[in-house]
């Protein structure tokens, strides 16, 4: 009588483990860990900013804007951002009618139009032009470096690029639109193989700034001329710069200590939650903390451009280029603005201002970039 052959039973392997090792398959610990870190700060920050205040509810605000990035992170990570190249153009046009909208359909608020409201939620446009205009041109360099594109198509799409900018100095927001500027600038290095397209377009900005300055309101005209000249008004447009360099120069080389920044909380630095959150640092964590700050964001920025590099494609490494160039002149000219070396124009510091649109913008162009990394071996 023959035997029956033994079988060794051995258990399969488990879909669901299978499916989230899948699922952070060469997931970008790095990336998370440096975006994690400042996001944590910038809370932290804030939390100084306006404990005990009136403001105090703007942390709360604050940590469900971060927990909504968060998820925003994490769902375009999962994304393959290629998908996303057929969809650019409709983005674009949306944020388009978006600005508009605000234009024409919306109150003025601190004398520019940039937010739709809807009850209680702020949605402004300008934010997520950035994100359009980087995946657009993204998509043009794409469609460049795979096929040979007409000059007209060229044209078409470098004039619709250049609407939002023109659209956001309407409102007039001009810190936003020179940043539009800055990110299409840096981007554009990508497309030219000379340097003199970015010369002429540089010279033609230059050349627009006295039409700028009739479309600036009363209120900005005084910031520049303060910036040009402090002294002249020290207790009027001045005012913001001249209390934002006392602050960030009273903290010395180690700080005051947390939650002991006095031109913070006897309310002498405006604006604190918004665009002088690195004043309250500097006072607070003094020289050391701010360069220990300023050297989370290089990381960040230079571990961007590494991903860019080991990309697949020329779609995603332009992605990674615009997300770099985003976050990299919103801290320089942020930076630059708090300590006095640039006019005050609004601009946020990446993930450590108050706002909700700032926020979900960085962290959604964060995860374009993770889902880059994510992709970086496949072919």
């Amino acid at each position: 009588m023959r035997r029956k052959a033994a079988t060794l039973l051995i258990p399969g392997p488990r879909v669901g483990r299978s499916r989230w090792r899948t699922a952070f398959a060469d997931f970008d610990w790095v990336l998370l860990f440096l975006v994690a870190m400042i996001a944590a700060l910038g809370l932290l920050n804030l939390y100084s900013a306006t404990y005990a205040t009136a403001h105090s509810v703007k942390f709360t605000q604050q940590m469900m804007w971060v927990t909504l990035g968060t998820l925003s992170y994490f769902i375009f990570t999962m994304i393959d951002y290629r998908s996303l190249q057929r969809w650019t153009w409709v983005a674009h046009i949306g944020v388009i009618i978006g600005i508009l909208a605000v234009r024409f359909f919306f109150e003025a608020v601190k004398g520019s139009q940039r937010w739709i409201m809807l009850g209680p939620i702020r949605i402004q446009p300008t934010e997520l032009a950035k994100l359009a205009v980087i995946l657009s041109l993204a998509r043009l360099l794409h469609d460049w470096d795979e096929r040979s594109v007409d000059k007209r198509t060229v044209a078409y799409s470098i004039a619709a690029l250049i609407l939002p900018v023109l659209l956001v100095a309407w409102q007039p927001d001009l810190g936003s639109a020179s940043l539009l500027g800055l990110i299409i600038l840096a981007m554009s290095l990508m497309l030219v193989q000379t340097i003199w397209p970015i010369i002429v377009a540089m010279l033609t900005g230059l050349a627009a700034l006295p039409l700028l300055w009739e479309r600036m309101h009363s209120y900005q005209q005084g910031r520049v001329l303060a910036f040009l000249d402090p002294g002249a008004d020290p207790t009027g447009a001045a005012w913001q710069t001249s209390q934002s360099v006392k602050a960030i120069g009273s903290g010395q080389i180690s700080g005051k200590g947390f939650m002991e920044a006095t031109q913070n909380h006897f309310n002498f630095l405006p604006e604190h939650w918004t665009d002088f959150p690195f004043s309250v640092w500097a006072e607070e964590w003094g020289f050391l903390g701010s360069v220990g700050l300023l050297m989370i964001f290089l990381l960040l920025i230079l571990w961007i451009v590494n991903v860019g590099l080991h990309a697949k494609g020329k779609f995603g490494q332009a992605i990674c280029v615009g997300v770099a160039a985003m976050i990299f002149f919103h801290t320089v000219v942020n930076i630059l603005m708090v300590t006095g070396w640039a006019p005050v124009v609004g601009v946020p510091l990446p993930l450590i201002s108050y706002g909700g649109s700032s926020v979900l913008t960085i962290m959604t162009g964060l995860g374009l970039v993770s889902s880059v990394s994510k992709r970086r071996r496949e072919i």
